[in-house]
C-alpha cells in the first residue's frame, strides 16, 4: 500500500498545490487523476508564484516524477504553455512527465461548445469556458479522442472531420455561426500534439509496476469534493470525480493500493461560479476575506465568493472520501478578525439539520447556524510549533477536529513553503 491521496474537501481552491508541493519531497511520483486546465494549483517557491493547471505541482521538486492520468482531459496548448513557463525557471520535465495514452483530448471545438452552452443555458454553471465539460461529454458518449490516437496516421483527418461535424451541430442546435478557419485550427492543433508525443505512455502499467516496486506515490485531484459530479452540489458541479474514488478510475490503480487519504480545507470557505453556498458573506466581512486571502481564481481571475467555514459540508467531505487527516490552509487570512464564525447546522424548511442535503435547491435556501469563536488578532509568521500557536486559534482547530471527527495534521500559515506546521 504505497499510495497517499490528497483531496480537496470543499469547492476547490483549498490550497492543495502547496500541500502537494511540500509533501512531494518524500514521494517518488505525483499523479493527477481527473479534471483539466480548469484547475489552478498555486505554489509559492523561493518568492516566485507558480500556477499549474495540468502538471502536478510535484514537478517543482527535481527528483519527483509526475503523471497525468487517464481521468484527465488534456488541452495540449495549455500543457505546452506550462512546460515553457517551467523552462524559464530552469525546471525540466524531460524524463519526469508522463501522460496517459488513455486520457482524452480537449479539441478546439470543445471550447466553442462550452462557451455557447453557458451563454444559452437557463441555469448557467459558471464554467471556465475551457472545454472541460464538452470533452467529458464526448468521452462518456464514446465519441471522444484519446491521447494515444495522436500516433495514428489518420489523426489529422479524424479531428478535421469531427470539427466540421461539431460546427454543423452548433449551427443547427444553437442557431449560432462559428467563425473559425477549420483547416488552420487543425494544423495548429496537430503541431501542438506532435510536441507532447515524447511524454505519452501507458501510465497504468507504469503506476502498477511502481506500486509493486514499493515506490511512494502521491495522487492528487483537481477541484474539490463539493464539485464532484455524483456527490457535489449538482448540477453546479464539475464533470468528473474529484473525490477519493476518482483516483482509482482516473489512474487505473486498485483501491487496495491506497494507504492514506488527506483532505485539504481552508480555514474559511470559498466558491467560484454559480450554485448554493450557505455561509457566503455578501458584505464587508466577505470582502475582507477576499482581499486578505487574495481570493481570485488562478485560472480565470474571477473574484471568488467568500464565507465562513462550513463544518456541515466539511464533515460530509470527510465521510464521502474516508479522509483520515486534514490540512487546514490560509489560517493567516483570519488573523485580523476579532470574531470568527463556523457553521454547525443548517435550518432547512424551518427545521435544524446537521446533514448535508443532496438537493441543491434545499441547500440554496439553507440558513446557516453558527458557533462563534474569539479571534487571535496576531500574526502567525515565525511560529513553527503547535504549542506556540495562540490559544484562541487552538480552540478553533480543536473544535473543527471534534466536529468532523478527523485530526488536523498540517496547518498552513502563509503561501510560503516554510510557513507550514506539522502536528
Amino acid at each position: 500500500m504505497s499510495v497517499t491521496l490528497v483531496v480537496g474537501a470543499q469547492w476547490g481552491d483549498e490550497g492543495k498545490g502547496k500541500i502537494v508541493d511540500i509533501m512531494s519531497e518524500k514521494f517518488d511520483i505525483v499523479a493527477r487523476y481527473q479534471g483539466g486546465a480548469n484547475a489552478g494549483h498555486t505554489v509559492v517557491f523561493n518568492g516566485q508564484k507558480f500556477i499549474l493547471h495540468l502538471i502536478p505541482s510535484g514537478i517543482l521538486n527535481p527528483q519527483t516524477i509526475c503523471v497525468i492520468g487517464n481521468g484527465v482531459v488534456l488541452d495540449p496548448f495549455a500543457l505546452l504553455d506550462e512546460i515553457e513557463l517551467l523552462k524559464k525557471f530552469n525546471i525540466s520535465v524531460k524524463d519526469r512527465l508522463f501522460i496517459s495514452d488513455k486520457a482524452h483530448l480537449i479539441l478546439p471545438y470543445h471550447k466553442f461548445l462550452d462557451k455557447i452552452s453557458e451563454e444559452t443555458s437557463e441555469k448557467s454553471i459558471g464554467t471556465t469556458g475551457r472545454g472541460i465539460g464538452p470533452a467529458y461529454v464526448d468521452k462518456f458518449s464514446r465519441c471522444g479522442i484519446r491521447v494515444g490516437e495522436i500516433f495514428e496516421n489518420s489523426f489529422e483527418s479524424k479531428i478535421e472531420k469531427k470539427f466540421y461535424e461539431k460546427i454543423d451541430f452548433i449551427t443547427k442546435i444553437y442557431n449560432k455561426a462559428v467563425d473559425v478557419d477549420v483547416l488552420n485550427s487543425v494544423k495548429e492543433y496537430v503541431t501542438a500534439v506532435e510536441k507532447i508525443k515524447p511524454f505519452v505512455t501507458d501510465t497504468t502499467s507504469y503506476l502498477y509496476d511502481s506500486i509493486k516496486k514499493g515506490k511512494q506515490i502521491l495522487a492528487e485531484g483537481a477541484q474539490g469534493t463539493l464539485l464532484d459530479v455524483d456527490h457535489g452540489t449538482y448540477p453546479f458541479v464539475t464533470c468528473s470525480n474529484p473525490t477519493s474514488g476518482g483516483a482509482c478510475t482516473g489512474l487505473g490503480i486498485p483501491p487496495t493500493s491506497i494507504s492514506r487519504i488527506i483532505g485539504v480545507a481552508k480555514a474559511y470557505t470559498t466558491r467560484v461560479g454559480n450554485g448554493p453556498f450557505p455561509t457566503e458573506l455578501n458584505n464587508e466581512l466577505g470582502n475582507k476575506i477576499r482581499e486578505n486571502g487574495y481570493e481570485f481564481g488562478s485560472t480565470t481571475g474571477r473574484p471568488r465568493r467568500c464565507g465562513w467555514l462550513d463544518l456541515v459540508a466539511l464533515k460530509y467531505s470527510v465521510m464521502i472520501n474516508g479522509i483520515e487527516s486534514l490540512a487546514i490552509t490560509k489560517i493567516d487570512v483570519l488573523n485580523e478578525f476579532s470574531e470568527i464564525n463556523a457553521c454547525v447546522e443548517y435550518e432547512i424548511d424551518g427545521e435544524p439539520t446537521a446533514n448535508f442535503p443532496s438537493n441543491s435547491s434545499k441547500l440554496e435556501n439553507a440558513i446557516p447556524i453558527y458557533k462563534t469563536f474569539q479571534g487571535w488578532n496576531k500574526s502567525l509568521i515565525g511560529i513553527n510549533r503547535k504549542e506556540d500557536l495562540p490559544k484562541q486559534l487552538l480552540d478553533y482547530l480543536d473544535f473543527i477536529e471534534e466536529f468532523v471527527g478527523c485530526p488536523i495534521k498540517i496547518l498552513s500559515t502563509s503561501p510560503e513553503r516554510k510557513d507550514t506546521i506539522f502536528f
